[in-house]
């Protein structure tokens, strides 16, 4: 846990510096087709409107990306365990490589299930890039001064994912789309049409994405990057060692860690998507005050504001301690939120894209005080944080499904529940009761 000192930990421990730069800017890969993944759920939702897709099934987008870090994320430490850490960075690249190719015959047959099942496979690669990449950034210095390190690393997936959805409204919702009233109408050929009009946007960017991802695993794959011990970067352990059988499910900060990135990266998701529909759609309480493409570009801002923040909460750090700042953050987007819900025009559209801003410190707060004090089990901790990770898959899928049944505005009281619980975590649950002496 960050805690104010007369003499700041540095920044990486001697020698691991380089290291640090080369895994930041992984980053940025993993921020950007994140985000640009969530771009995919309104226009997913213009493709198959005519055939009566929902909001909720739209989201499923979101449900199949994050459905990887469920099925992916114990594999991948195995991986680690068995490859290293390089390795496994280069095989993630690669496996995004092939989910993104996939994205062709999705668009070339209009096919819902194959555009699922590309996600996923973008999605298994992007969890298992993030389940080295995250540890690995932490254990590169002083456990003290790894929410630094975190911030500053996640600073650069804000860049990715805040240029993510200029790309998504540039290249992806350009097409024209029409009334679904207005597509039912003509016949199946033309309808069929109209979609492969609408799904062939799709297949360029993610054919150079997919050349662009080549390109990066050839150079991580000659680039040196050193072998580390997650477990014997804070306490040696040898083999044996009574501590390494203990149950991670007996550590209560690292689950109510790990429920918090479950909260925190399902409503993150959730509102990034919700948001575009909401300020768009003129159904089911939606503000209708931009189009979609606007609305799209407008997220850029949400994201933009999670940098800034990241880039601000490594300097605050050094003045707060981590479990207050995210109790701080937690509350503020909670109260955003319930001002969204209670007005209308463009007041709620401010307040939703400035939540952004209070994200920022969430996810790597939420991840390094999960792992305090675990020593030898860190790399057990880190893998059940990271598993957690499949909120992106629940909580915007319900959102989804509250939209559809009830509004827009009953659909945003469960972020503010998420926000709540994240809040609760930074003042009271992050505090450890048991540590490896105890």
């Amino acid at each position: 846990m960050a805690t104010s000192s007369t003499k700041p930990a540095a920044l990486t421990s001697p020698g691991y510096f380089v290291p640090f730069i080369i895994v930041t800017a992984l980053f940025f890969i993993f921020g950007f087709i994140t985000n640009l993944n969530m771009g995919l759920v309104p226009y997913l939702r213009n493709i198959f409107e005519v055939q009566g897709l929902q909001v909720w099934e739209a989201m499923l987008a979101n449900g199949a990306f994050f459905t990887a870090y469920l099925v992916c994320s114990a594999p991948t430490s195995k991986l680690i365990e068995t490859i290293g850490y390089k390795r496994t960075i280069v095989v993630s690249l690669f496996i995004q490589v092939i989910g993104a190719l996939m994205f062709v015959p999705a668009a070339r047959f209009v096919s819902f299930p194959l555009f699922l099942a590309a996600i996923f496979v973008v999605g298994a690669g992007v969890a298992a890039l993030q389940t080295s990449a995250n540890p690995y950034i932490s254990i590169l210095g002083p456990e003290s001064s790894a929410p630094v390190r975190l911030n500053l690393a996640q600073a650069f997936n804000s860049i990715g994912g805040s240029i993510a959805p200029w790309v998504a409204g540039t290249f992806f919702l350009t097409a024209a789309v029409l009334n679904p009233d207005q597509v039912a109408l003509k016949g199946l050929a033309e309808q069929h049409a109209y979609q492969v009009g609408i799904a062939d946007t799709v297949r360029i960017p993610y054919i150079v994405i997919a050349f662009g991802l080549i390109i990066l695993g050839i150079v991580v794959a000659f680039l040196h990057l050193p072998h580390i011990e997650a477990t014997q970067s804070f306490r040696p352990a040898k083999e044996g060692d009574p501590l390494l059988s203990r149950s991670i499910w007996s550590y209560k900060h690292t689950v109510l860690g790990a429920l918090g990135i479950f909260a925190y990266v399902g409503v993150e998701v959730g509102l990034a998507t919700t948001m575009v529909l909401y300020f768009s759609d003129f159904k089911h309480g939606g503000l209708h005050v931009l189009l979609k493409p606007e609305a799209q570009k407008l997220v850029v801002f949400y994201w933009f504001g999670a940098l800034i923040g990241r880039l601000l909460g490594s300097w605050l750090l050094s003045k707060i301690k981590a479990g207050k700042l995210l109790g701080i953050f937690g509350t503020a987007a909670a109260a955003l939120v319930v001002v969204a819900i209670f007005t209308a025009g463009y007041i709620p559209v401010g307040c939703l894209v400035l939540v952004g801003f209070f994200n920022s410190v969430m996810f790597p707060n939420i991840f390094t005080l999960g792992i305090v004090g675990l020593g030898p089990m860190t790399s057990k901790g880190s893998g059940l944080i990271m598993t957690a990770v499949f909120g992106g898959a629940v909580i915007p899928v319900v959102i989804g499904y509250l939209v559809d049944n009830t509004s827009y505005q009953i659909a945003l009281i469960l972020p503010v529940l998420c926000y709540l619980y994240i809040a609760y975590y930074g003042f009271v649950g992050s505090k450890p009761t048991r540590t490896i002496t105890a």
